[in-house]
């Protein structure tokens, strides 16, 4: 959980970056001015320093659980998880590098971007999985008969916000125009709040899926006010995070759904699966 509060600050320094036109303040990577010394912090120096030492430590953080997570965990899904996470980290890292060096083309900053918001889900992800609650909860198995399903619209949830990440990306970083991203805000909006009431609609009952269906809701509320906030002012106001934010909760309540939830004719394979990981010792 601290390595994914530790990315929240990460993206929310890396939006500070942005909006304060910061990025090439240090005109050089991974030295700053030649050196790797903390360098006089003034000007838009200290949010482009600040940024890459909140890097460096969110890099070891996920260093240190990815190592613990592949000798300690039995999840073999979840090793692999932390992997992802490793290999996410070192990947933004590696664009970070390539938006100095390259002065900032607008692909690359806004990949740096996406791909920031990406290992901040996958780390909040992996905060809940390894949480106690998750791992020793016995899950009852319902039977689901709605079309699309709820795994249906969490999956579509997901890709709907990160086209919104990527679009949104692509505008603060000077490479699109403003209303792809204001023109999907709607499409947006409108399957995470079907896919939240779903949620809350069938399965309020189970707490593993009405509370990350609460939250989404809330936080959809908060970054639709919050945009239009930042569209106002350019600064950023925390609304990159949220993005990130409501994918992990899609990727909590598709979690949740195929431990507990069945579809007709398909085989119970969520109980067996949660049965064995209940067995599991975890972090």
């Amino acid at each position: 959980m601290f390595t994914a509060f530790a990315t929240f600050i990460l993206i929310v320094a890396g939006a500070l970056v942005t909006s304060n036109d910061a990025g090439l303040s240090i005109p050089d990577w991974p030295t700053s001015f030649g050196s790797f010394s903390v360098p006089p912090l003034h000007g838009g120096i200290r949010y482009e320093w600040s940024h890459r030492a909140i890097a460096g430590s969110t890099m070891i953080l996920t260093i240190a659980i990815a190592v613990w997570t592949w000798l300690v965990e039995k999840r073999r899904w979840m090793k692999w998880l932390s992997v992802a996470a490793l290999g996410t980290i070192i990947i933004q890292a590696i664009l970070g590098g390539l938006t100095v060096r390259l002065l900032q083309p607008p692909w690359v900053s806004s990949a740096h971007a996406a791909v920031g918001q990406t290992f901040f889900c996958i780390a909040t992800v992996i905060a809940i999985f390894t949480g106690r609650r998750w791992v020793e909860e016995v899950p009852r198995v319902e039977l689901d008969t709605r079309k699309p399903s709820l795994i249906t619209l969490t999956l579509l949830s997901i890709f709907v916000l990160y086209v919104q990440l990527i679009v949104g990306a692509m505008f603060r970083h000077h490479g699109m125009s403003w209303w792809p991203h204001v023109v999907n805000a709607p499409v947006v909006a409108f399957v995470l709040a079907w896919t939240a009431i779903r949620a809350l609609s069938l399965y309020s009952k189970i707490e593993a899926i009405r509370r990350p269906a609460v939250l989404m809701l809330a936080l959809l509320i908060a970054q639709l006010c919050l945009g239009f906030l930042a569209f106002l002012t350019r600064v950023a106001w925390g609304h990159d995070a949220r993005d990130s934010g409501l994918a992990a909760c899609s990727c909590r309540i598709r979690r949740a759904y195929s431990r507990r939830i069945t579809r007709p004719g398909s085989r119970m394979s969520g109980r067996s699966s949660d049965q064995s990981e209940h067995k599991h010792s975890v972090l």
